[in-house]
């Protein structure tokens, strides 16, 4: 009976009480409706499917699988990147994503040795999963000498 209640919400509701009851409706969707297959390669050279949710950033993915500490990242603040969380894309992927702002690209320039830009790094705090990268294939290098602790 409270769920039938809130449906019959008044439309002039103020935008805190809006909010909430759109929260409400989009937390009862099925989790299994959110789920996004990816396969993965560890700096070992080791393949494994992880899964991520619709919405939610490759880096949380990547950590939540174990495949990067999570503690060594400010998950999906790119003011606070030192590129820790570079990943790198298969090419056949690279075009399903958004390209990278300016941002992302001075970030893996920055901290690239030579400087250059390779072309298949992404920053995994700026890629957000949708289905549309279900089975995407997804590489994690060796942290970076001057990245481990």
């Amino acid at each position: 009976m409270a769920i039938a209640t809130l449906r019959r919400l008044p439309l002039h509701l103020s935008r805190t009480q809006s909010f909430t009851r759109t929260s409400f409706s989009s937390a009862s969707a099925k989790v299994s409706d959110r789920i996004v297959k990816l396969l993965t390669i560890d700096p070992t050279g080791a393949r494994r499917e992880i899964v991520g949710l619709t919405g939610q950033t490759l880096l949380k993915a990547l950590a939540n699988a174990g495949l990067i500490e999570p503690a060594s990242h400010r998950l999906e603040e790119i003011d606070a990147c030192s590129a820790e969380c570079e990943v790198h894309i298969a090419q056949e992927w690279l075009d399903k994503l958004p390209p990278p702002s300016y941002d992302e690209k001075y970030v893996l320039t920055r901290n690239s040795r030579n400087r250059v830009l390779n072309k298949h790094a992404r920053l995994g705090c700026q890629v957000v999963l949708s289905h549309d990268l279900q089975g995407m294939v997804v590489s994690v290098p060796e942290p970076k000498p001057w990245d481990t602790p």
